[in-house]
């Protein structure tokens, strides 16, 4: 496999964290990392220490919501908790223009574009979560409260 640590979107995600503490690290794993069940079972850790990224068109802006792997995201609460009515998943092209990264590997850091980030306060039962970053066989690992505090995010109740 190429390295995948020198593709731009790896990279950016590399450069974001490390401004942050250097002493985070992307690491490279040998099986995808795709879905959160993927990467739980070749980090070997619980599904729910997986953030999901999930970038959520309303209206006519864009937004994140980081959540357990173990977990599904409320449209209702979410319409409620920004106060938007027309919120849906946003679909490929517009999850690559908006974060720059494709479907899979989208981090919850290093956007293209300035997103407004809700976090999943299910999250917070776990010391040290893991993301992707940048590629679908690349993630970081990172504690639960660092996430909160590099995101900039609102830690809300999201989930069903």
């Amino acid at each position: 496999m190429e390295n995948l640590l020198n593709k731009e979107p790896v990279k950016r995600v590399q450069d974001f964290i490390a401004q942050f503490d250097p002493k985070l690290k992307v690491s490279v794993l040998n099986t995808t990392a795709k879905t959160a069940k993927d990467a739980a079972k070749s980090l070997n850790c619980e599904v729910g220490a997986i953030v999901k990224s999930l970038v959520f068109r309303a209206d006519d802006t864009f937004l994140i919501c980081l959540i357990a792997g173990d977990k599904r995201c409320s449209l209702n609460k979410l319409k409620k908790i920004i106060d938007k009515k027309d919120v849906c998943m946003a679909n490929a092209d517009e999850v690559k223009t908006n974060t720059g990264f494709s479907i899979g590997g989208v981090a919850p850091i290093a956007h293209l574009k300035k997103l407004n980030i809700l976090i999943d306060q299910s999250l917070s039962r776990f010391q040290n979560v893991f993301a992707a970053a940048g590629h679908p066989n690349s993630i970081f690992k990172i504690e639960y409260n660092q996430l909160v505090q590099i995101t900039k995010g609102a830690v809300k109740e999201i989930i069903e």
